[in-house]
């Protein structure tokens, strides 16, 4: 099997997995418990707590661990609009977020927030004075995420951080996709909040991390207890906040040579389907992350292409994994212009640290084959 959705989900790396299960085995005790088990734990997590703050270079106080990164999402946007609606209940997102963030804001518009969707350009990047002119007198948060999940474009989170700063506004950025292979300073930005997830760099599912700056003040969506300096009340998940301290660690000391051979698979990748005829390719030429490529053709259906590769033994995807029951045409592509008879025959490829040149070519092989087959209607 050629797996090439690692946007939609990473495998576990055999490196966190050991790291986890002594967690799973002896080490159960619960982390609030006073007596040694339970202090050793509470240690432990500390200790995860702090290689996962490396990632962005924040201070481990400023992170808190959710159950990933769809939560991390919900916890900034309305931990930030209850906490600050006295001062105002107008918001500013773009119109490709994740649906983490999307359907978030349109909740807050039922509670009574005002939310403003920014376009994109063909490219699919926000433009900072468009951003600047949307911007009200009672405007409390913007949310822009790092990189697109489905397309890989990166946005300028520098120059939207610097405009939310400059009026005072508290900035959110989802950075689900990005943190595998950008650097994250956040003591180089204007960024007041970032979501993240294990699961996409080689850790366990079902935990994430929100970067809160410290002065930035949360309503919890979760109450119940004084965990995570009491913004989310719960036991935490132990072995999967451990595997995500490792996995945190092993990206910082790989991230630089991941992200090469990405760039190096993507390459390869870009030029070879380049050649196919009339195909559009979605993501940014340069201002993009090397994990994802997203391509459309015309003339065929996605599903139907992702269809024959799962028989031939390949895995890519068509959108994100979070919308694949939905059959309506990505939001994405549609707000970045794609053509409708584009829209139907995208899909997204997005190799891995453990992807390798051999499969990269056999798979791209295979897909040449079935888009003509499916164009001839064999």
């Amino acid at each position: 099997m050629i797996y090439l959705d690692h946007a939609a989900t990473t495998p576990l790396d055999g490196r966190v997995k050991q790291v986890m299960l002594p967690y799973l085995e002896d080490s159960f005790h619960n982390p609030s418990s006073p007596y040694q088990g339970g202090v050793k734990i509470r240690a432990d997590i500390e200790e995860a707590r702090a290689k996962v703050s490396k990632v962005v270079n924040a201070r481990p106080e400023d992170i808190i661990f959710s159950s990933g990164g769809t939560e991390s999402a919900n916890m900034a946007i309305k931990g930030v609009a209850w906490n600050m609606s006295d001062r105002g209940r107008h918001l500013i997102t773009s119109e490709i977020e994740h649906h983490a963030v999307l359907d978030t804001f349109k909740w807050l518009e039922k509670q009574g927030f005002k939310v403003t969707y920014l376009p994109v350009d063909g490219e699919g990047r926000v433009d900072p004075e468009q951003l600047k002119k949307s911007i009200q007198s009672d405007t409390i948060l913007i949310s822009v995420m790092w990189a697109n999940n489905e397309t890989g474009t990166i946005q300028p989170i520098r120059e939207l951080g610097a405009v939310a700063a400059e009026h005072d506004i508290l900035f959110h950025t989802d950075a689900v996709q990005a943190i595998g292979t950008e650097e994250i300073d956040i003591e180089d930005l204007d960024v007041d909040l970032i979501s993240f997830s294990s699961h996409k760099i080689y850790g366990p599912k079902g935990t994430g991390a929100l970067f809160c700056r410290s002065g930035v003040n949360l309503t919890p969506l979760i109450h119940g207890g004084s965990q995570e300096n009491q913004k989310r009340g719960g036991t935490e998940s132990v072995a999967n906040i451990i595997g995500f301290g490792m996995a945190a660690e092993l990206l910082t000391q790989e991230r630089t040579k991941r992200a090469e051979h990405l760039q190096t698979l993507r390459n390869i990748i870009w030029d070879s389907i380049s050649e196919i005829e009339d195909v559009r390719i979605n993501s940014h030429l340069t201002q993009s992350i090397p994990g994802i490529i997203n391509l459309s053709i015309p003339g065929i259906e996605g599903e139907a292409l992702l269809i024959l590769l799962d028989q031939s033994g390949i895995q890519a995807s068509q959108s994100s994994a979070c919308t694949t029951i939905d059959l309506e045409p990505s939001h994405v592509l549609k707000a970045i212009g794609v053509p409708n008879d584009y829209l139907r025959g995208s899909i997204r490829i997005s190799p891995g640290k453990d992807s390798n040149r051999k499969e990269i070519l056999e798979a791209l092989k295979t897909i040449k084959q079935l888009i003509n087959r499916l164009r001839n209607n064999q």
